[in-house]
């Protein structure tokens, strides 16, 4: 007879940490069974970020969305208030129209819940199935075999604009309400622009790159998709437009971060300066950092 895999952590690239809240327990001070199916919910709108695909914009893109068909949950031990829980997800396989995934939930290494989540891909208005496209199939095995998802493309304004445009009018135009006129300027003529894109060809993020003075570099504009931040697509951004000014020889970069983002930048090595400031109607700080230690490879 066959012996049944056991489930471990190796067994996933994808975890999403949370930790129990007191409204999550029974009598019994565990987790009500139900709401472990609210994990695996809650872990599957992180796998999408995971795969820098924003929801309900990709699946537009796609001419479908998915469907639960079928939830399967299996006991083999109980989280209790206040433990930290990883819940795991795998995309398993990939049907005709379905998508499976295998699930886990952990508490440290040991295995409390396993479970299988079975998605069908529709049309939004019939509900009725509908082959899984090709990208979306690419998308899932490549995120699990490992590869990037994302390519950073590096331009100018005219090779780069479209995209760029698009993603700095919903962030600082629509989102932040910045007034337009203080959004476009003549400096994009001639800065270096990054872009990322998804494998759906979405862009995701983007900044730019100036020439503040010789040797010190200016990098603005930073921008990434609402439902994607806290990816590292922000970061993966703004260490290329770092690395384009090291090789073209800068020393320093400087940049006026708004206030809110000011702990992702000191995380990424820049130091305030000076006071802080109003900016279109929000709080910034000069921060700067070297360039000497940047990977130029």
């Amino acid at each position: 007879m066959a012996t049944k895999h056991l489930i471990t952590r190796d067994d996933f690239r994808f975890f999403h940490r949370l930790r129990v809240r007191w409204a999550e327990v029974d009598l019994q001070k565990i987790v009500f069974n139900a709401h472990y199916l609210m994990y695996f919910d809650t872990a599957i709108s992180d796998y999408w970020r995971v795969l820098a695909l924003p929801y309900e914009a990709a699946m537009q893109q796609l001419g479908g969305d998915l469907y639960l068909k079928k939830a399967g949950i299996e006991f083999h031990g109980s989280a209790r208030f206040d433990d930290q829980i990883d819940i795991g997800l795998k995309c398993a396989r990939i049907g005709n129209s379905s998508i499976a995934f295998n699930a886990a939930i952990f508490r440290g290494d040991e295995l409390l819940i396993t479970g299988e989540l079975i998605y069908v891909f529709a049309d939004p208005a019939s509900q009725t199935s509908k082959p899984v496209p090709s990208a979306l199939r690419d998308v899932l095995n490549g995120y699990e075999a490992g590869e990037p998802l994302v390519t950073i493309r590096l331009g100018s304004w005219r090779e780069l604009q479209t995209a760029a445009r698009a993603l700095r009018t919903a962030v600082f135009l629509e989102e932040q309400r910045i007034p337009v006129e203080m959004e476009w300027d003549e400096a994009d003529e001639t800065a270096i622009h990054a872009v990322a894109f998804n494998r759906l060809g979405m862009p995701v993020a983007t900044g730019r790159l100036l020439q503040h003075v010789p040797g010190v570099a200016r990098i603005g504009r930073m921008a990434v998709v609402r439902v994607l931040r806290g990816t590292h697509l922000g970061r993966d951004t703004l260490r290329t437009l770092m690395q384009a000014a090291a090789q073209r020889g800068d020393h320093e970069v400087l940049l006026h971060a708004q206030r809110s983002a000011e702990g992702f930048y000191r995380r990424q090595g820049f130091t305030p300066r000076g006071e802080p400031f109003d900016e279109a109607g929000i709080a910034h700080i000069e921060m700067l950092r070297s360039l000497n230690a940047v990977d130029t490879d």
